[in-house]
């Protein structure tokens, strides 16, 4: 066993995920890759935003097929055990193991990242193969050239893991990516040593691959390919699974559940597949479960600030998508994967696109959205924060005085806020449509996403209101509000009355009611004439 080849790391990484309260078996996806690993030459590459499990099934893959340690003691209880040919395959690879976002101590230069890679990996070679011999100026693909012609044709697996964390470094220069690039293509292609090569990343390699350097392999995206579409992130029946197991645990433990199965949804949910099905975020998932806790899980230090890095290239053209996307709606985008890493990030297609590379937006039939509320906050905070947002940030900065208002029935003040809206010098939206209407009235409530969950066009009573925002507190205000276009707003007020909306805090027959506070209706009447909007405020009887 040596640092690279056959290392036991994947093993012990993948048994103490294994060992997890919250583990999810995903080994299915091995059946796709053992027949691939027979024919040789076989180039496969996984693209998808952070924390989709990418690490935990590059793990999972050099725990199988490598010689490096018998796990059995894992596989014998997956899903993989029930193939016909398991056990043909089950630890009987070669399997060389890198993950390329280690990095020596204080790294500097390009130079000094790849030599670091390559003399460890030579090292495990010449040990593991100490009879053929070698040259000073032979490189890693003669050396295995060597063994693969003086051991009777001995092959490989390679598993590459974060293959494109090099070029998120600030050391490196525009030739030493075409260095790496050349790296990959000299090691992995046309050479009869490869059975396979598996590599995972954020970033496409159509982005740096020019011509046909790195073009054997096949790259699965999430937004492009179906196929691996279920292998990275929870889809809704393994939440469901992972949220019985929480229950059971609470139970015998004897803990409160603070975690719904509505909140796993609300927080985590939201991005798609290829085929259509929505996937959750799994690290966030297992996190919240574990600590018994809805909260936003994301690793990196601030995912404010990243967004915030995409958005200032060019304010102008994306905030109008901001104030949309922060009421719930999608909208119409052109998705480029290349674009993620470009230093210039100018138009509004690359802007978003890398956001989607990133996980900071899903996207879905032809539209990019804020995926869930984990996300939702994080934009929230941006827009409260960047002055450099012009009229989405000032509206944001009124959305608590506008709460305020409408919990002390002030509609003096409501309708000084809609209008200035309304008339900013650069009006955000032009109420032509209520998607337009509603992206207004999310933004000056916005600060109210502290305290409750704002949902829109919720079933209520007989029909569908507007907004209901239902109280973090059961014993808080609850808000139901009501938009009417070229109608008042006691109209608007009469709507929620007659269709009872207000049944949605009631809970289902039978059963306690959830919240015990007083609710408010809102209505909210815009005339198009006179470009003038109306309040009223009334509390409702329970």
């Amino acid at each position: 066993m040596g640092i690279y080849l056959n290392s036991s790391s994947p093993y012990s990484l993948y048994k103490s995920e294994y060992t997890r309260p919250y583990f999810v078996d995903k080994s299915k996806l091995l059946r796709e890759l053992m027949p691939l690993a027979e024919q040789g030459n076989a180039h496969v590459c996984i693209t998808r935003p952070r924390r989709f499990g990418k690490t935990v099934m590059a793990n999972m893959i050099g725990a199988f097929f490598s010689k490096g340690a018998d796990s059995s003691d894992i596989f014998d209880t997956l899903q993989i055990a029930r193939d016909k040919d398991y056990r043909k395959y089950l630890n009987q690879y070669n399997v060389i193991y890198i993950d390329f976002s280690k990095m020596p101590g204080n790294c500097k230069s390009y130079e000094e990242y790849i030599s670091r890679i390559e003399e460890r990996l030579k090292r495990d070679l010449l040990k593991a193969y100490p009879e053929i011999e070698i040259y000073p100026e032979d490189s890693l693909w003669d050396i295995l050239e060597s063994i693969f012609d003086e051991y009777n044709g001995q092959k490989f697996i390679f598993i590459f893991d974060e293959w494109d964390c090099i070029f998120h470094k600030n050391f490196v220069t525009q030739g030493d990516r075409q260095s790496y690039i050349s790296f990959l293509s000299n090691l992995l292609k046309d050479h009869a040593y490869v059975s396979m090569s598996y590599m995972t990343g954020i970033l496409p390699i159509s982005k740096y691959s020019s011509g046909s350097e790195l073009n054997m392999f096949i790259e699965y995206t999430m937004a492009s390919e179906e196929k691996f579409s279920d292998d990275f992130g929870f889809t809704e029946s393994e939440v469901d699974i992972l949220y019985k197991r929480y229950l059971e645990m609470c139970q015998s433990e004897k803990k409160i559940p603070y975690v719904t199965r509505e909140g796993l949804e609300t927080w985590y949910d939201g991005y798609y597949a290829k085929n259509g099905e929505k996937m959750y975020n799994p690290r966030s998932v297992a996190a919240s479960l574990s600590n018994n806790n809805l909260d936003s899980y994301w690793t990196s230090s601030g995912p404010y600030d990243e967004i915030f890095y995409y958005v200032k290239h060019n304010v102008a053209e994306v905030r109008k998508d901001l104030a949309v996307m922060i009421s719930g709606e999608g909208v119409p985008a052109k998705i480029k994967e290349y674009a993620a890493t470009s230093m210039n990030l100018t138009t509004r297609e690359e802007i978003l696109s890398a956001m989607v590379v990133y996980g900071f937006l899903s996207y879905y039939q032809g539209k990019v959205y804020i995926p869930n509320k984990e996300l939702m906050d994080k934009f929230d905070e941006m827009l409260q924060k960047e002055s450099s947002l012009g009229y989405v940030y000032n509206l944001a900065k009124e959305s608590e005085r506008m709460l305020q208002a409408t919990l002390n029935k002030d509609t003096c003040i409501m309708e000084e806020i809609l209008a200035y809206a309304h008339n900013t010098e650069t009006p955000i939206l032009s109420y032509n449509n209520e998607v337009e209407l509603s992206s207004i009235v999310n933004l000056v409530y916005l600060s109210a996403r502290d305290r409750y969950r704002v949902e829109r066009e919720d079933k209520a009573g007989l029909g569908f209101v507007d907004f209901i925002f239902y109280p973090e507190n059961p014993a808080d205000t609850g808000i139901i509000l009501e938009l009417k276009v070229d109608h008042t707003a006691e109209e608007a007020i009469q709507q929620i009355i007659d269709k009872k909306y207000s049944l949605r805090f009631q809970g289902k027959l039978g059963e306690k009611a959830k919240y015990t506070g007083e609710i408010l209706a809102v209505g909210i009447g815009y005339n198009k004439k006179t470009k003038e909007h109306q309040c009223k405020v009334v509390t409702l009887k329970q």
